[in-house]
C-alpha cells in the first residue's frame, strides 16, 4: 500500500524534487505536455477561425455595397464601418464568453477545494474510481488515486473530474484582444483589395484576393484541427464564395430599385 499523506496537509504540495520517478510522476509529465500543446492549438484556431470572420465579412459588406453603388467613397465608409463593428463585436463577445467561463470554473475548482479540505476519503474513493472507469482494475486504480493523491491531491482531482488546469485559465482580456485582432487581420484584406483598384477591376480584385486568403485560412484552420485540408478548405472558399455572390446580388437588387 502506498503511504498517504493526510490529505488537509497536502492539497496543492508536490513530490520533493529528486524523488525516483514513479507512475504519477510520468502522468503529470504527460499532462503538463498535452495540456500545453491542447491550449496552444486552441489559440491558432481561434486565432484562423477570427481571421476566417473577417474575410467574409467585411468581403461580403463592400461587394454588397459595391453591387448597389460605385462610389468609393460609399465602399470604404461602409467597409471601415463593417470593420470596427465586427472587430469590436468580437472582441465583447470573447470577452463576454471567457469571463463567465473562467467565473463558473473558479467556482468549481473552490467547490472541489472544499470537498477535499472536509470528505478527504470521500474524495479519494471517487477519483479510485474515476480511473477505474477509464479501464484499470479497481488495485490498480487504487494505486493511481492514492500516488496522485500523495503528489497533488488538488490537481489530480481537477484534472480528473473537472478537466481544469487551475493555472491555464484563460484570460477574457487576452481572449478578446486576440479575437479582435485576428478579426481585424483578415478584414484588412478586402478592404483594400475593394478599394486600391480601378473601379472596373474592383470585384475581380476582390474576390480573387479573398478566396485566395480563403484558402490560406482554410488549410491551417483544417492542419490546425487535424482535418482533412482539401475538405476543409474547399467549404471555407465555396462559403465566403456564396456569401459574396448573395451580398452582391442584393446590393444589386436595391441599386437598380434605387432605394
Amino acid at each position: 500500500m502506498v503511504g498517504l499523506l493526510p490529505l488537509k496537509e497536502n492539497i496543492g504540495v508536490r513530490v520533493p524534487a529528486g524523488q525516483p520517478q514513479s507512475l504519477t510522476d510520468m502522468m503529470v509529465h504527460h499532462e503538463l505536455h498535452t495540456t500545453g500543446s491542447g491550449v496552444k492549438l486552441n489559440w491558432l484556431r481561434a486565432a484562423v477561425l477570427g481571421a476566417n470572420d473577417g474575410i467574409v465579412s467585411v468581403a461580403s459588406i463592400v461587394v454588397g455595397v459595391a453591387g448597389a453603388s460605385d462610389s468609393s467613397g460609399f465602399i470604404f465608409t461602409a467597409g471601415v464601418a463593417g470593420l470596427a463593428a465586427g472587430a469590436l463585436s468580437m472582441a465583447v463577445g470573447e470577452y463576454v464568453s471567457v469571463s463567465t467561463q473562467r467565473d463558473t470554473e473558479k467556482a468549481l475548482l473552490e467547490k472541489e477545494r472544499l470537498e477535499l479540505l472536509n470528505e478527504p476519503e470521500e474524495e479519494l474513493d471517487e477519483l479510485a474510481s474515476l480511473y477505474e472507469e477509464k479501464g484499470l482494475t479497481k488495485a490498480t486504480a487504487r494505486t493511481v488515486a492514492e500516488e496522485l493523491t500523495a503528489h497533488d491531491a488538488f490537481a489530480a482531482h481537477v484534472d480528473a473530474e473537472l478537466h481544469i488546469d487551475p493555472k491555464a485559465l484563460t484570460n477574457p482580456w487576452h481572449a478578446a484582444i486576440a479575437s479582435g485582432a485576428s478579426f481585424l487581420s483578415g478584414a484588412f484584406i478586402p478592404l483594400i483589395a475593394i478599394v486600391l483598384p480601378p473601379a472596373s477591376l474592383r470585384l475581380p480584385v476582390t474576390f480573387a484576393a479573398v478566396l485566395g486568403a480563403l484558402v490560406i485560412t482554410g488549410t491551417l484552420s483544417a492542419q490546425a484541427g487535424g482535418a482533412n485540408k482539401l475538405k476543409a478548405t474547399l467549404r471555407v472558399v465555396l462559403g465566403g464564395a456564396l456569401a459574396m455572390a448573395i451580398t452582391f446580388g442584393v446590393g444589386k437588387m436595391f441599386g437598380v430599385i434605387g432605394i
